[in-house]
């Protein structure tokens, strides 16, 4: 099968996440040093889309500003409140925007940063290969609250998508849920987007209404299964913001380890995104390494370092000591109780 990238992503990034109570809008706030919004932006990069989509609440604000400064290629849509929200709205307003997309259409939310570019591919694969109208991303949640739920025929075939607030009891107790994240026909999806009803205990406009509506029409509806539910956990609040930090740090400091890098302790190591780190480096226990900090060959760092945009030398060692955009040529030794400054270009 020759996997061709999809027509577009879509990232609905409009939401106010006012359950993260923070003044930062909830999608930039940072899981090992790069915003939500960017790992996602990352995820769909790796997919060869030819166009993305960002569906953004303002213009001028701090998202549409960081997207611009991070992923400038992506277009911006506006979504603004005028008696009508949800995600099946800020889908119709791509399209009242931008027009019809032909071809593979992706939708993912923007405060997702476990989701991997992979699963994208998968997703977007296998979409084009069944020749179905949509694929929804599904997953086995442990606890499915707060998720809708896939609905199934006798066949094993889905039929739609319930969301909790409209789900009966026995439909709650289903453990197959909805990510929220579709593979579309993108000429079906701008016809069936027009015809989302509001009937719903939030009285919003919900794009997972959108595979029962293609179902409707004769279509067929296809799904595909995240092993890892990890990867399509939203983040709505401090809680579960850490738990991302947590899974996408050990995703990090397994990722080392596999090329050659020795962590000690890997649970009180912490690791940003933009950090490398040479075969036979050495991490020990406490320390954090944050922004486009390097680490070569031979280099020992901790026990109980912080390291921030720091180049760290071969064979060189830093115990118990702070560093900040400075360079450590090789084999020199730091702390310990050292604090160290300086300016990189």
């Amino acid at each position: 099968m020759t996997s061709i990238g999809p027509a577009a992503v879509i990232i609905l990034a409009a939401g106010e996440g006012t359950r993260m109570r923070t003044a930062t809008p909830k999608m930039l706030n940072e899981v090992c040093g790069r915003a939500m919004l960017g790992h996602v932006l990352a995820a769909a990069g790796e997919i060869d889309a030819e166009r993305l989509i960002l569906v953004v609440s303002d213009a001028r604000g701090q998202v549409a500003h960081y997207a611009g400064e991070h992923c400038p290629r992506a277009s911006l849509v506006v979504q603004e409140r005028n008696g009508s929200w949800g995600t099946g709205h800020a889908v119709r307003t791509v399209i009242e925007s931008l027009g019809v997309i032909h071809g593979t259409v992706l939708v993912v939310f923007s405060d997702t940063p476990m989701l991997r570019g992979q699963t994208l591919a998968t997703l977007a694969a296998e979409h084009q290969a069944s020749g179905a109208a949509v694929t929804v991303l599904t997953a086995k949640a442990p606890d499915p609250t707060g998720y809708g739920r896939i609905i199934r025929d006798e066949a094993g075939q889905v039929v739609g998508i319930i969301e909790e607030a409209d789900a009966t009891a026995e439909q709650r107790a289903m453990t197959e849920i909805s990510s929220g994240i579709f593979a579309f026909d993108g000429d079906l999806l701008a016809d069936a987007v027009k015809r989302v009803p509001t009937a719903n205990a939030a009285g919003e406009e919900y794009l997972t209404e959108v595979p029962a509506i293609l179902r409707g029409d004769g279509h067929r509806v296809g799904s595909a299964l995240c092993a890892d539910f990890d990867e399509v956990q939203g983040v709505n609040n401090q809680a579960q913001l850490a738990r991302a930090r947590r899974v996408l740090n050990e995703r990090l400091l397994a990722r080392w380890m596999a090329a050659g890098v020795t962590v000690v302790d890997p649970g009180s190591t912490w690791i940003d995104v933009d950090v490398t780190l040479e075969p036979g480096a050495r991490i020990g226990p406490g320390t954090q390494l944050e922004g486009r900090t390097f680490v070569a060959a031979g280099a020992s760092v901790g026990p109980n370092s912080l390291l921030r945009d720091t180049t760290v030398g071969s064979g060189a060692t830093v115990i118990q000591s702070v560093c900040e955009s400075a360079v450590i040529e090789a084999g020199s030794t730091v702390g310990p109780f050292a604090h160290l400054t300086g300016m990189q270009d």
